[in-house]
């Protein structure tokens, strides 16, 4: 059954506290995983990164976007065209012309879920290989459909040759993270409304770069709750067996303390969220990997705003041999049975259920409704565009564009 639902009655769908059960919902892993995401297919407007995001024809044609002999996701960029002077690399192959962004072919990967999971699910994200190397900036993020309002959840973050991963939320002004909260992580700012955002380092060791990916990788689990945000991550030699036997359900009552903390005691989750939409994403330098201190931190260089571009996107590449996801699943769970997916009724875009019945595989069903409710899918603090927040655009009618808009420095 489809019918037209307000962002702000779906986030409060089944919103319950940690004891609440979390069923499957969505299931994405081998041949099937790409069913159900749609790919940007244009160049890095969003960060200003040195790469152009291929369509999903290009990226399967250029094997930047597959399914390995082993049923591993890859999801990489260009590592073999030859880049000339102030032209961009892809992130999944091809070239564009700084400047006048003139598309020459050439491209990088962004990829989308075209699902929208409400308040009251649990997202896992496991891993054998995160892409890294100097000018490479990976994430795996979230984001509410009329981002950058609806709120954003950076589970999976990092750049150059950084040593660990950095979560973060990134609200409208009045949402942070209180003092104080029971995390393992190093807090390095609490207010979400700011560029950076409510940002955590993690301190548990081998979760980026080389130390990760000589581990065997490892699983970040991300609850979505009315109670908070919480984001865990295990190493691949502690991930507890709830999680990595979990199929139809999960519990997470035995997790123990998260990575990073984000109690509704100081961000009412339920007005600063909405519905999260799931974004996988590879782009070069670009306003942080770019950024000449951020840069010259674990990569050296001159010091310049060029150093990164200069020494990595040009010419034959030589950084890029480990600038790629190996992704085992993405799944997730949710105390209530549907998943949310964009329609356009009248002038606003709104979320329809889409009932998770057989979706469980990763595909998703197709949403008949002819729903004229005019109600807007942003409502409180998620109507007003945040501070610091780049624009986005529409393409397609109701296919919106994610991607990062704040610099995490």
């Amino acid at each position: 059954m489809h019918f037209a639902i307000p962002v702000a009655a779906a986030l409060l769908t089944s919103a319950q506290g940690a004891s609440a059960a979390y069923n499957l919902v969505k299931d994405f892993s081998g041949s099937s995983f790409f069913n159900g995401w749609e790919f940007y297919g244009n160049y890095d407007n969003l960060t200003n990164g040195d790469v152009n995001y291929v369509s999903a024809a290009n990226a399967s044609a250029e094997k930047l976007a597959y399914v390995n002999d082993a049923g591993k996701v890859i999801i990489t960029l260009d590592n073999t065209t030859s880049v000339p002077y102030n032209y961009k690399r892809d992130s999944h192959g091809g070239l564009a012309e700084r400047g006048t962004w003139a598309f020459l072919g050439g491209r990088s990967v962004l990829t989308k879920c075209t699902d929208y999971f409400p308040v009251g699910s649990v997202i896992l994200f496991d891993a054998t290989h995160l892409p890294y190397g100097c000018s490479v900036w990976p994430s795996f993020w979230t984001k509410g459909i009329n981002w950058p309002a609806g709120g954003e959840i950076d589970i999976i973050e990092a750049v150059n040759l950084m040593t660990y991963n950095q979560m973060a939320l990134h609200t409208n002004s009045g949402c942070t993270q209180a003092t104080g909260v029971n995390q393992t992580g190093s807090t390095s700012g609490t207010d979400c409304g700011t560029s950076s955002g409510c940002t955590v380092a993690e301190q548990q060791a081998n979760s980026y770069g080389t130390g990760f990916n000589s581990a065997g990788g490892g699983v970040w689990a991300t609850q979505f709750d009315s109670t908070g945000i919480y984001i865990w991550f295990w190493t691949r030699d502690s991930v507890p067996s709830s999680v990595s036997s979990a199929t139809d359900s999960i519990d997470i009552s035995s997790w123990g303390t998260p990575s990073a903390a984000y109690p509704s005691s100081s961000c009412d989750i339920t007005n600063y969220f909405t519905a999260q939409q799931l974004v996988i994403d590879i782009t070069l330098c670009g306003d942080w990997a770019g950024e000449a201190s951020v840069y010259a931190s674990t990569c050296g260089g001159d010091g310049t705003a060029t150093a990164c571009y200069l020494n990595n996107v040009i010419n034959t590449p030589v950084n890029y041999t480990n600038a790629y996801f190996e992704i085992s699943y993405v799944k997730v769970f949710s105390t209530s049975e549907d998943v949310l997916i964009p329609s356009i009724s009248g002038s606003s875009t709104v979320l329809v259920t889409d009932t998770a019945t057989s979706t469980a595989t990763g595909t998703s069903g197709s949403s008949t409704s002819t729903s004229t409710s005019g109600s807007s899918s942003s409502g409180g603090s998620n109507g007003a565009a945040m501070t610091g927040a780049r624009a986005y655009a529409a393409l397609g009618g109701a296919t919106l564009v994610a991607a990062f808009s704040w610099i995490l420095l």
